[in-house]
Formats: C-alpha cells, structure tokens, sequence
C-alpha cells in the first residue's frame, strides 16, 4: 500500500499532469457516443490475445419455425409481386398492391413484439428476409429495412414512454402508419451536431387550449420514405431561452414523435437516389408547434437524442445494410460464374480463361466473407450485444466489397449488363452502390474516423478508464483511477510485447489456435496479427496521444488491419460451424491469403507514417523480423475457387443461398439463367464425346453418330436458352425519348394535312 501510493504520487502524478493538458478531454457528446452500444469481440481483438474457443463455441443464429415460414411464405410472394423495371422505370414507385401486401403481412413491423401487433421476429429474420428481398429489388428492400431499422420504430422500443409505445407501436406495426426518421439536413451530414434545425421551448395553443410545448423549425433531406411518411421521427436543437425546464438554455440534439400532418410541415416531394425510386425527399417544418410530450421519451430524454441516434445505430448498422450488401454479393456471384460458364467466345465457355478467373474467385470470396460476418455479426446482436466499433466495421466492409463485387461483376458480363432493360439483372445493384457507400455513415468517415477511433476508446482494455479518469474534475479521485488503469496499461503493453515477439519470430508457429479446429494455421496466423496489432496500437496511443484523430490515414489503416481481424475470424467460425466441408477449403484459404495481405498492407503503411521512428522500429523488430509478408493466392488455387461457381453443386448453393431467382413470375431473366447453365452444365458429357472426336458443329456429330438425335435437340435446346439469356433489350425510339414521339406526331399531323 505504501509503495503504491509512493508510485502514485512520485511517478503517476506528474504523468496525470502532463496528460491533463496534452489530452483534450472527453465531451459530453463523445461520451454519449463512446457509451452507446457494447463491446464485444472486439475488445478480445484489441487484448491482442483473444480467446478463440470462446468464439468458436459462440452458437449461431437460428430462425424459429414461425420465422423460417414467412420466409417461405409471405416473402417469396413479394418478390414474385415485385418487377423491378416496372417500379424503377415506368411506375417510379413499387404498386398499391404490393404496398398493401407489406402492411397486411407486417413486413413494416418486424422488429416489433407481439404485444403491440407486430411479429416479434429476431435479428437473425429480420437479416434474412431483408437479404432475400434486396436480391430481388432494391426498392423494395430499402422499404421493407427503414421501418425496421434506424427510425421511430426501434428508438420507441429503446425511449420511449409507455404511453407512447402503447400509441404508436401498434400503427407502426400494422402499417397504419409509415414512418421516417429526420436527421440529415443541408448543414448536418456526417456531423449531425452542425444541424441547424431548432425547437424553442414556449408556450402555444395545442387543440385549443395554452400549453408549454416547442416551436420547430427544420429542413431534413435525403430522407427514405419521407414522401409519403405519416409519422417522423425528428432530430433537433432544443432551446429553452426562458428556462422554463430549469435545465438552462442549450438542452442539446434532441428527438421528437412528429406526424408529418401536423400544421407547418411540408413534404411530399421527392429525391432521384441513383435512379431506384424508393421513397426518399425532403421534408421541411416552419413554426410547428407541439407539446413537450412529443419529445420521444418524455421531457426527461431532452438533449439525450445523440445518445439515441448512436444506440441504434450500434444494431442497425449491423443488420440492414450489411445485408443487402450479402444479398448484392451473393447475387453476383451466382448470376456471374452461370454466366461465365454459358457464354462463349473462341468455341470456349468466358470462365475458363483465367483473366475471367481471378476476378470470378474475388466474386466467390466476397460472397463467402460478407456473409460470414454478417451471420456472426447477426448471432452477436441475438445474443443481446450492440456492438458499435463491430457495426461500423460491417457497415463499411460489407458495403466495400459489395461495390468491388458488382463492379467485377460488370466487367465480366460486358455488354450484358451495360444495356438496361427488363433483361438486366444487375443494372440496379450497379445504381444502388453508391448509396449502400454514403447512408448511415458516409464509408470515408466511418475508416477513417469511427473504426479504430471510436474501437481504440470503446474497445481498448485501458484507454477509456484512462481518458475518463483524466476527464474527471475531481482531482484526488481522478489521479487514483488513473493510477490503476495507466500501471495495468504498462503491464499489458510489455504482455502484448512478448506475445507479439514469440510469435512475430516463430512465423505464427508459436501461437495459439483453438481446440480441435481443422485449419489450425489460419488460426495462428490470426494470433500473429492480433498482437501485432494490440502493440502497434498502444505505441501509436502512447507517441501520437490525441493528434491521433488528426491522423486520419494512420487511424484508418490501424481500422483496416481491426477489420481484417473480425472479418477472418468471421470466415473460419462459418468453416467450422458449418462442419468444414471438404470443398470449401480452398475458399477458406483463399480468403485467409487475402485477408492476411491486407493487413500486410496496411500495417506497412501504418509503420512507414508512425511519425515515432523508434516505436515503428519496434514494432517491425518483434512482429516482423524478416519483413512483412504479402503472400497472395496462387493461380491454382484461383481457378480452383473460380470454377466453384460455373458448377451446377450443393456447394453453389451454400455459397449462394436464399437469392430470388424468378419463381413465380411467368418472365425472370435470372429464371432464364438459371435455366440455361442447368441444361449447359448437364450436357458435358455430350459436350466430352464431341471433343474427343474433334468435332464442334452438333449436326455433323450427329450425322456420323457421335451424338444421337434426342442429345442433338438437348444441345439446341440449350443454345436457344442460352440465346435467350445473351440477348439483351431494344427500344423503339418512340418509347424511350419523348422528343422522337412529338416529332414522329408532328410529321403524321403533317402528312394527314
């Protein structure tokens, strides 16, 4: 005791003192954020030292029988009501039947318990049904996520009052009503506390009668199903310059429950977001009065809506987007590898030349990781976590390699899916990219500042107790809490240094795997990269201190190499909880040598920018002594994942499942590609016997009976298939330019005269 207290205040406290004026301290709006949602696996990630047989034994997510049938059931249907070149291109918004059909089966009121009318469904449903939806049309994914994701819905069950949820939830789940939620606005993007939008506490007539309410004044944009929303949630300044609340002037952002019918607010028009028609617009409020007690949880949650916003961004990040871009990428995939395998070109299916390969097995990988992360991420939040650092990572890396899969995907179809028509299958995943990029956390902002950023506060074993401690006012209880957090800090730095040493040297050999685990190298190797990156974190906190956060491109590689980690760890869970089949180990190694190079790569760049010389130097001493390896897939084993996905397999569809591919509608261009790589995968033996005689042309085959006359009417039927699936659309320029109708009217007009 004594010598803890000699340490303290001989060594901690001019540490404490020098700390206090290097580090800016904690604002109220940093520590909202920092504490919305919860750590999880990445603070095992950030240990340096996580416990693998934990996550290996974590039980995955499951739906009920009641959730597996409306998927089966009411979700099917809507996509078979759904014709996504009719709602993007002639109605501009999905039909009156197909919205009655969402409100009748609850589709709006998922994430909604029973005792207020909705379906109660888990996360891991809601992720599903969002995920087959999106696979069939974007429009109609976008509706079906928003209701169930950042909005009045989730923040009610979270704030809300009783009285409240008792009023709105059963609307709400009953599509009664529809709501939006009102954050962004012309001033307020990514940093949603420069809005502009106020409400001035005062008092003002409510049906009649004087009460003590607020006045708001907003402009809200870019906001989905703002058009036709008839309840708001809406995020503002509130002002209270009487004082009436006895809480002062400035009460901070706050969320109110606003119908959109209430006198002064206007909305109604639309945005164009990359030409997919969902719903999306501006609304605007110009003295609209309502009492206090539309302020989402009562009088008492004034000024807590940041709090709010990030609670629920913690989950919902998690789930919608992450979904659809598992859907986008699966959706790839699956049509891709079809395609490449039925088109020709030099008497030779696309997919055997290996400059298709490399990006078919990119194609293969992206669909295997992102929905292994989504999965994993899915069973976490089931669990009842909310893991904020883990949803912005899903939330940039899914939505990522979701555009890297469309692009390649693009690439390898050609002209195929350049020509927009009703016969394009991936003309609207190309249009629906970039905003997938830029909603609920611009993707810049989120590598650059929030990943490693908010993880290196949040997630670290010591940091926050530190910054809180050097954040307190009281002095004596301050210094004694940090005293404790910054002597266990120095003790887990010099763990993580030997760690990262042993292993560093050793190659990854010395390094633990967890119990019984087939690919246990993979695992090593991920042990490697754990510590190193613990290490180089707590050197890059230790030597940059708060100009850290000015440090943007260091943070975001240090976010990168975070990523990987949870991204790879997600891969091997899904290897072994899917009972490692045999045939998906070289998807598994493909994706692990991937992974690791980027890692290599940002913890290159990281090190060659630490402005500390003699920590990066460090660094590359204990973890990598001979050089940072950036070993990547052979071209074996490319072509080898590549023709996973030109293989009528089990494994293609456990790669792929769940995608809507045409049943049910009389016309599907992803039913007709299904339809002809079946019959051209079936027909190799035919193809076999005729490259063994030397022969391409079928009917010479079968005149000198290398073929018979059923397998020569197959192998047409085959190529009328295949025609059908290469043909793309044509319009008559009547149809599609209204200058060329006016003019073609004007010279029948002419003629008749």
């Amino acid at each position: 005791m004594i010598l803890r207290t000699l340490r303290r205040d001989m060594i901690t406290k001019p540490i404490f003192r020098w700390a206090t004026r290097t580090m800016p301290p904690i604002s109220e709006t940093e520590r909202e954020a920092i504490n919305a949602g919860t750590v999880w696996w990445d603070r095992e990630l950030f240990t340096g030292n996580p416990d693998w047989n934990k996550l290996v034994a974590m039980p995955q997510a499951r739906l009920s029988e009641e959730e597996q049938a409306f998927m089966d059931g009411p979700v099917r249907e809507l996509c078979a009501m759904v014709d996504e070149w009719r709602v993007v291109w002639e109605d501009r918004d999905l039909p009156r039947e197909v919205w009655g059909f969402m409100r009748e089966k609850k589709f709006f009121g998922m994430i909604i318990p029973k005792k207020y009318g909705g379906l109660g469904f888990s996360n891991a449903a809601h992720s599903e049904v969002v995920r087959t939806v999106c696979s069939c049309s974007v429009v109609a994914g976008v509706t079906v996520m928003v209701p169930n994701s950042l909005g009045p819905g989730e923040l009610l069950l979270h704030f809300g009052t009783d009285e409240q949820r008792d009023y709105w939830l059963p609307r709400l789940a009953s599509g009664l009503d529809i709501p939006c939620f009102g954050l962004t606005s012309p001033d307020a993007g990514s940093d949603a506390a420069a809005m502009k939008d106020t409400g001035i506490v005062e008092y003002g007539q409510w049906k009649g009668k004087k009460v003590l309410g607020i006045r708001l004044n907003f402009h809200k944009r870019y906001i989905t199903l703002g058009p036709v929303a008839t309840l708001m949630g809406l995020a503002f300044k509130m002002y209270d310059p009487e004082n009436h609340l006895g809480r002062g002037e400035k009460l901070g952002i706050t969320v109110a429950l606003l119908p959109t019918a209430t006198p002064g607010v206007t909305y109604g028009e639309r945005h164009i977001p990359q030409f997919t028609y969902f719903q999306n617009g501006p609304l605007y409020g110009k003295d609209v009065f309502v009492p206090l007690d539309h302020i989402l949880g009562g009088v008492g949650q004034s000024g807590a809506g940041w709090k709010m916003l990030m609670t629920a961004l913690a989950a919902g990040r998690g789930i919608s987007l992450p979904s659809q871009a598992a859907a986008s990428a699966a959706l790839c995939a699956r049509a891709t590898g079809a395609y490449a395998r039925i088109r020709t070109q030099f008497d030779v299916p696309i997919g055997m030349f290996e400059g298709i390969q490399q990006p078919l097995a990119d194609l293969a990988a992206n669909a295997y990781l992102i929905d292994a992360a989504r999965r994993l991420t899915i069973a976490a939040l089931d669990e009842g976590h909310r893991p904020s650092v883990i949803s912005a990572i899903m939330k940039f890396h899914a939505t990522e390699r979701m555009r890297e899969s469309v692009q390649k995907a693009m690439d390898i179809h050609g002209g195929k899916t350049i020509i927009d028509g009703p016969r394009n299958y991936l003309g609207g995943e190309h249009r629906a990219v970039p905003i997938g990029i830029t909603v609920e956390g611009a993707n810049i902002l989120t590598r650059n500042l929030m990943i490693f950023g908010q993880g290196a506060i949040r997630s670290h074993p010591y940091i926050l107790d530190e910054l809180l401690a050097l954040s307190d006012k009281n002095d004596p209880k301050g210094l004694e809490a940090f005293d404790k957090a910054f002597w266990s800090h120095a003790g887990h730095i010099f763990a993580t240094a030997w760690r990262t040493l042993v292993r560093g040297w050793s190659g990854g050999r010395i390094a633990p795997a967890p119990d019984a685990v087939s690919m246990p190298h993979h695992w090593k190797q991920l042990s490697r990269y754990a510590a190193a990156f613990a290490l180089l974190s707590d050197f890059a906190l230790l030597t940059l201190g708060g100009a850290l956060k000015r440090k943007e491109m260091i943070s975001a590689r240090l976010g990168d190499v975070l990523s990987e980690l949870y991204l790879l760890s997600a891969v091997l869970k899904r290897f072994e909880t899917e009972r490692r089949p045999e045939e998906d180990q070289p998807i598994v190694d493909y994706v692990m040598l991937q992974g690791q190079s980027r890692m290599a790569t940002a913890f290159a760049g990281a090190l060659e920018n630490l402005p500390a010389r003699w920590a990066a130097f460090l660094v590359r001493l204990f973890a990598f002594p001979v050089g940072i390896s950036r070993s990547m897939p052979s071209d074996k084993l490319t072509s080898a994942v590549a023709e996973t996905l030109m293989k009528d397999s089990s494994q293609r569809e456990r790669l792929t499942p769940d995608i809507y591919l045409g049943e049910g509608r009389k016309e599907h261009p992803l039913r007709d590609l299904e339809s002809a790589f079946k019959m051209v995968t079936g027909l190799a033996p035919i193809e076999r016997k005729m490259r063994e005689e030397g022969i391409r042309d079928p009917e010479r085959a079968r005149d000198e009976g290398t073929i018979t006359e059923r397998e020569f009417e197959k192998l047409a039927e085959a190529r009328a298939a295949v025609d059908r699936v290469i043909a793309v659309d044509a319009f008559a320029m009547d149809e599609i330019s209204p200058l060329a109708a006016r003019a073609r009217r004007a010279e029948h007009r002419e003629r008749a005269g």
